[in-house]
């Protein structure tokens, strides 16, 4: 088995898990984190160089990946179960009180793999700015990389982290934009257009790349392609376009189920589409 086919048979099982824990406490939001299942599924389990069995909060020498969009949790878990990090079966807890899988990762549930509370949309970047300045002071040479949401990007806070990373040429930086073109109220266009994108990041100084992020032999090229990458001044924003709901099809195509959860029936219809290639968590 190729490694594209090993990560691919990952993601198909952590889409599986994400349609189950929303579905299990009817709550979460499933749209995002079908979307951004490939990216994280290759990220953690091939691009970043970490290691999964002794997580501290220094990342001293290992790459660290912030998930500012962070409602994207059920794909976040899922990933972090399936490459080892947390027990499979917990992805039962999600979203129950009291327990470590809430709505919003948090620090204080002591999980591997977060180091902020994220899903207070904007703030990612800035954060990532602040740990790859840190990474520099150590002479650290592993990078800093952050998922936002493309309806994020209407925060403020986003271009002012983008500007200062920019034209500092903190380049231990690597941005993701999940491109689906959708938010909770509908699309980008429609609720505050982006524009183009390409050229405004440029405009504040970074290198700006685009990929297919629901391809996983791309995902697995662009971002290996990036890890490489030690010799430019300018940090790197990928502009990862994906489909809000991939992988289901009545989910495509449409920003409804960015955080509605399906009912029994397209929970068995959405099981249907999605092979189980590693084994169901247990309820």
């Amino acid at each position: 088995m190729s490694n594209i086919d090993n990560l691919e048979k990952i993601a198909s099982q952590v889409r599986r898990d994400i349609v189950r824990m929303v579905h299990g406490v009817q709550s979460g939001h499933p749209g995002g984190s079908l979307g951004c299942t490939d990216f994280l599924t290759a990220m953690y389990n091939d691009i970043m160089d970490y290691d999964k069995n002794t997580f501290n909060m220094d990342a001293h020498n290992e790459d660290v990946l912030i998930v500012s969009n962070g409602h994207i949790s059920p794909a976040l878990y899922s990933v972090l179960a399936r490459s080892g990090q947390i027990p499979v079966n917990e992805l039962s807890t999600f979203r129950v009180l009291n327990t470590r899988l809430q709505g919003h990762p948090a620090t204080m549930e002591n999980l591997p793999g977060i180091r902020i509370a994220t899903g207070s949309l904007g703030q990612g970047l800035s954060v990532s700015n602040g740990i790859a300045l840190g990474k520099k002071l150590n002479n650290d040479k592993s990078k800093v990389y952050c998922l936002m949401g493309d309806g994020e990007l209407e925060e403020g806070q986003v271009w002012e982290a983008a500007m200062y990373i920019g034209s500092h040429n903190i380049n231990n930086v690597v941005g993701v934009v999940d491109y689906n073109k959708k938010q909770i109220d509908g699309a980008t266009d429609d609720v505050l257009p982006l524009g183009d994108l390409k050229s405004k990041f440029e405009s504040f100084g970074w290198n700006v790349i685009e990929m297919n992020g629901n391809n996983m032999q791309e995902v697995v090229e662009t971002m290996t392609s990036i890890k490489k990458l030690t010799i430019t001044k300018k940090p790197t924003m990928v502009l990862m376009h994906t489909e809000m709901g991939m992988g289901v099809d009545f989910m495509m195509g449409t920003h409804e189920w960015h955080g509605i959860p399906p009912n029994d029936d397209q929970l068995k219809a959405a099981l249907e589409q999605l092979e189980e290639t590693l084994g169901d968590y247990k309820i």
